[in-house]
């Protein structure tokens, strides 16, 4: 077992998995969190009686003996909650054309209620359809938790690439955007549903394994929402005998130059009110769990950027940042799919630009809201600058549009939810500002790199050139991001910290 120090920045899942593991492994673990608890973008804020869930909405892993599943249960994620399997992912709404499409647990009915919309696509629908049932026996062989890629040799690679060999047609073919893939569908309304399952830029080998882990009842819930989640993982933390040193922002990262190159030591947080002014912290090795962008070019001042980092966060593209409008109902609103989302007849006008897209979540759960009562979520994409310069330029303007955007949201849900203003009796509206205020996340974005066909075999290295005792975890290091990715970056962190130090690894 090992005998040194570690500091972890930001108490996000990621962080907060660090955390744990390292405390399996032998290491006196502190971690400094800007805010105020622990969960970073995993999380949920109260508001009139109400719990808005900000975060989880479906996690793979619901399946006992999966690899998500024992990857939550190393880090103390299911004490004390639930995992509540999904058999009904979303619903896809056109209002323009009345169509909808229901995607559940039953892949057989969806590809048949596909060609009852499109006759004409039949050939395409049953090669999503084999496309899902070839992944349903992938779940087995996921990457979660396993051994890291930096310490991935020759063998482990042919290993994997033999395991995986029966897929390597899909691996091939499928590595393309699913737009590219909707794009051959003659229905219009087919083309834009098969599109927005996940982004319409991400490769159609994500909605084949998404479609497979609903089919193989391996979605789910989490039955008290993301901060009962990310809690969980912090009184882990906790009882493995880690610190997590809250409103405590870390301003620089600490090097020591030496003879054999340079080294972390250390960190110094910020002067801020309700930080430790300015004081430093030192520990044998530091790992940052905080926005990828603020870590090298801010803490780090972009001295161990090189080109290839440069380049990634100058060109690779992030997840769009989202508006959240939640609205507190005193209605139970029965028989409503949780997941809807909706082509609109009228599209919204935020800063200037059209929105057509809306996804709309239901929940009554009684972690969320009062007995009889529910929580509804309208979510669209928007721009990051648009406000942050609101906000920044007139605060009365950014709150006055908040509370347009909630009333024109609430105007177009009541299509699909007919007299739902009528028992609305809370308002919360969450801009990419509130997501980047709370998290540090670059440009509000709620999950890092976006993947695409083009980043999707790219490994993002958890270490930086010329830097020793030092590491990243998290969704900047995992494109994609999600909330397995957070838990197994921490993972694979400890893994390498161990080999650096010579230590065998342990996840118990």
């Amino acid at each position: 077992m090992a005998d040194k120090s570690l500091i972890v920045i930001g108490a996000g899942l990621a962080g907060l998995a660090t955390g744990c593991y390292a405390q399996m492994n032998g290491y006196r673990t502190r971690i400094f969190e800007q805010h105020t608890r622990p969960g970073g973008v995993c999380t949920a804020w109260k508001r009139g009686g109400y719990t808005i869930d900000g975060c989880i909405h479906w996690l793979m892993g619901a399946r006992p003996g999966s690899p998500c599943h024992r990857l939550y249960q190393e880090v103390g994620a299911l004490e004390g909650n639930r995992l509540l399997p999904i058999k009904h992912l979303a619903q896809f709404l056109d209002e323009t054309g009345g169509q909808r499409l229901d995607v559940t647990a039953d892949v057989d009915r969806l590809a048949g209620d596909m060609k009852a919309l499109s006759p004409r696509d039949e050939t395409a629908i049953d090669e999503l359809l084999e496309g899902v049932r070839a992944f349903r026996a992938l779940d087995g062989r996921a990457p979660w938790a396993t051994v890291a890629t930096e310490m991935a040799g020759p063998l482990a690679r042919v290993t994997q690439a033999w395991h995986t060999r029966r897929w390597l047609k899909y691996l091939l073919r499928y590595n393309k955007p699913a737009s590219a893939f909707a794009a051959r569908l003659h229905n219009p309304f087919l083309r834009w549903a098969l599109s927005n399952i996940f982004a319409p830029e991400t490769p159609m080998l994500s909605v084949f394994t998404l479609l497979a882990h609903l089919a193989e009842g391996n979605l789910a819930t989490v039955e008290g929402g993301s901060l009962a989640f990310a809690l969980a993982i912090a009184r882990r933390f906790r009882d493995l005998g880690g610190q997590v040193v809250y409103g405590a922002p870390v301003k620089e990262i600490l090097v020591e130059r030496g003879r054999w190159g340079d080294r972390a030591v250390g960190v110094r947080l910020a002067d801020a009110p309700g930080s430790r002014n300015g004081d430093a912290y030192y520990a044998d090795a530091v790992v940052s769990a905080a926005d990828g962008y603020s870590t090298i070019f801010e803490m780090l001042g972009g001295r161990y950027a090189n080109r290839s980092i440069q380049r990634r966060y100058k060109t690779w593209p992030l997840f769009r940042p989202l508006v959240v409008t939640s609205y507190g109902v005193a209605h139970p609103l029965p028989g409503q799919p949780s997941l809807r989302t909706i082509r609109l007849a009228r599209p919204l006008t935020v800063g200037g630009k059209e929105i057509g897209t809306l996804t709309c979540h239901v929940s009554g759960s009684p972690a969320l809201a009062p007995t009889g009562k529910s929580v509804v979520q309208g979510t669209f994409e928007t721009d990051f600058d648009y406000w942050n310069n609101l906000q920044a330029q007139d605060r009365a303007r950014y709150d006055a549009e908040k509370d347009r955007v909630a009333a024109q949201v609430l105007d177009r849900l009541e299509t699909s939810l007919p007299g739902l203003s009528a028992h609305v009796e809370m308002v919360d509206v969450a801009t990419p500002y509130t997501f980047w205020r709370y998290t540090g996340n670059r440009r509000g974005s709620y999950e890092g790199w976006l993947l695409t066909p083009q980043h999707m075999r790219k490994a993002v290295p958890k270490t930086l050139h010329g830097l020793k005792g030092f590491y990243m975890a998290g969704q900047w290091v995992e494109p994609g991001g999600g909330v397995p990715s957070a838990l197994s970056s921490g993972r694979q962190v400890v893994q390498i910290l161990c080999h650096h130090d010579g230590t065998p690894f342990s996840a118990s």
